[in-house]
């Protein structure tokens, strides 16, 4: 996944929107323009009405772009200096500003013209792809190639629907631009203008299976194309909240998001600012899973050691190290294996936070799928995500009635189990390149293990709705408190009867993060211990 942005991490403590507005508003006569106009995510309590937001940004010299009454994020443009600082700098965050800060202008306008190529190929090129072999795609789809009634939104760069691989499956009426942090539905808002990685994930998902080019996993579901990217690569959070928001208003069964809203400046740090950030997505990503679509989301190519990220309302803690939106419970975290099976090496990982793995490729074997004009190959984990969503389409295709945690549940019961490796030493140098904790049910490298298209249309497993509803789907990474919004860091472990200790893992990368973190009783009960590690 090549996708940079703007994340934030920490939870943001909300205040009355009277009194802020009382204590630190600034008066329109006393508004001082700085020339250039930047867009600001703006965190309101949920029982916020418009019109008070929007009164509330105007007397701070703003003006509301939309605001989402359902979890009380506004999007606001302003030219005045102290916009942030009179509603409140842990209320407020311009990614555009924080570029500035930086020396960075602020993210281009999307070209004019989209992407655009010749007559693409009618070759049949199915037999290059070796990703779909690895999850059972190719057979998957003679059984259910999906149904049109299941829609799966693209959170990327813009899809091209003038490919002929894609230009079934892309629905107009689904699709729109986000760049502005307000869905435009106009065709020109979520075309392709600079990337081909939105259009490439796309064909992953839902290619058409018609004899020429790829076919994908799903090629009988239909497609949105959410911009989320913009022309300089860059996913601001107000981006982030309306696609998610756009495909739960939608009524889209899946959103898939091969991108993360990341941290200004290094991996793994936190901030004040990033605190509005993590608080306004985590907002728009647990709303979606409530309305009933589920989230995908790319681990993303740091090879990082990731942490759960807290929900709304919940503080980071200080060592964590987060993307988002891989990182929330609600959010299935893929991370990216090459074409022999192993952990990519760019992939993130993390014990909690990965849940599936999928084909990512690496160096000479990357993924083949379409770009505009044709076909060609990426990798990394945005490669790997869009099998699970595809997955996960078929899943509600044969069962229109599931809900986001029934498809969390059944992907990880179908899921075939990846063990950690015994020697991860890529380069050969005789050192460790990243730590595997866990067992072969459930480990930081592969979560629950490899996708599995073929298991998802046999119905070879079934989760009871009954536990799925209270599915839990991950370990702890830390002890257990039995606090109010405590399992927005600690996942439960899944069922996994019959398991046996892993008798080929090293006991040091055990032991390593059984110094590091106390895991859950569960855990402590099977006699082994797990870490999530994360990847793109």
């Amino acid at each position: 996944m090549l996708v940079r942005g703007s994340v934030l991490l920490a939870c943001a403590a909300l205040v009355g929107t009277t009194a802020v507005a009382n204590a630190g508003a600034a008066s329109a006569e006393t508004c001082s323009g700085s020339g250039v106009s930047l867009r600001y995510v703006v965190l309101f309590d949920q029982e916020t009405s418009e019109q008070s937001a929007a009164d509330e940004i105007e007397s701070a010299c703003g003006d509301q772009s939309i605001y989402y009454p359902e979890i009380g994020v506004a999007v606001a443009t302003s030219a005045s200096s102290g916009f942030a600082d009179a509603i409140g700098p842990d209320r407020a965050f311009s990614a555009q500003a924080e570029r500035l800060a930086r020396g960075h202008s602020p993210a281009a306008e999307s070209a004019d013209e989209a992407l655009s190529g010749g007559a693409v190929p009618s070759e049949d090129r199915t037999s290059e792809q070796w990703d779909m072999r690895t999850i059972g795609a190719d057979r998957a789809r003679t059984i259910e190639p999906g149904s049109p009634d299941v829609a799966v939104a693209v959170l990327d760069s813009g899809i091209d629907a003038r490919h002929p691989d894609l230009a079934e499956a892309v629905d107009p009426d689904l699709s729109a631009g986000c760049l502005s942090g307000a869905p435009v539905s106009t065709e020109d808002a979520w075309v392709p203008t600079a990337s081909t990685h939105g259009t490439h994930v796309a064909g992953i998902v839902a290619a058409a299976d018609d004899g020429r080019g790829i076919a994908g996993v799903a090629p009988g579901v239909r497609l949105a194309s959410v911009k989320v990217v913009d022309d300089d690569g860059y996913v601001d959070p107000e981006a982030a909240v309306c696609g998610f928001m756009w495909a739960a208003r939608s009524g889209i069964e899946v959103a898939n998001s091969s991108f993360s809203v990341t941290s200004p400046g290094m991996p793994c740090t936190t901030s004040e600012d990033q605190g509005v950030v993590r608080e306004a997505v985590a907002r728009a990503v647990e709303y979606a899973d409530s309305s009933g679509t589920l989230s995908v989301a790319a681990a993303t190519n740091g090879a990082l050691d990731l942490t759960p990220s807290p929900g709304s309302g919940t503080a980071a803690r200080d060592d964590a190290c987060e993307v988002l939106p891989a990182g929330l419970r609600e959010t299935l975290a893929v991370s990216a294996v090459d074409a022999s099976g192993v952990k990519a090496g760019y992939s993130s990982y993390g014990l909690g936070v990965i849940d599936l793995t999928a084909p990512g490729g690496q160096s000479d074997d990357c993924v083949l799928s379409t770009i505009p004009g044709g076909y060609g190959e990426l990798c990394g984990t945005s490669m790997a995500t869009p099998h699970v969503s595809g997955v996960a389409a078929l899943l509600a295709s044969g069962d229109p009635d599931a809900t986001p945690a029934l498809l969390r549940e059944a992907l990880g019961e179908q899921a075939a189990p990846v063990a950690c490796p015994e020697n991860y030493d890529l380069n050969g140098n005789g050192t460790q390149d990243a730590y595997c904790a866990g067992y072969l049910g459930y480990n930081g490298f592969y979560g629950r293990g490899m996708v599995d298209a073929l298991a998802a249309v046999s119905g070879d497993s079934t989760p009871d709705p009954a536990s799925a509803e209270q599915e839990t789907g991950e370990p702890a990474r830390g002890p257990v408190d039995p606090q109010p919004r405590q399992d927005d860091e600690v996942r439960d472990v899944p069922d996994h009867p019959g398991v046996q200790d892993p008798d080929r893992q090293p006991t040091r990368e055990l032991d390593r993060v059984v110094e590091r973190q106390t895991l859950h009783d569960v855990l402590q009960g099977l006699g082994v211990d797990r870490q999530r590690v994360e990847g793109r």
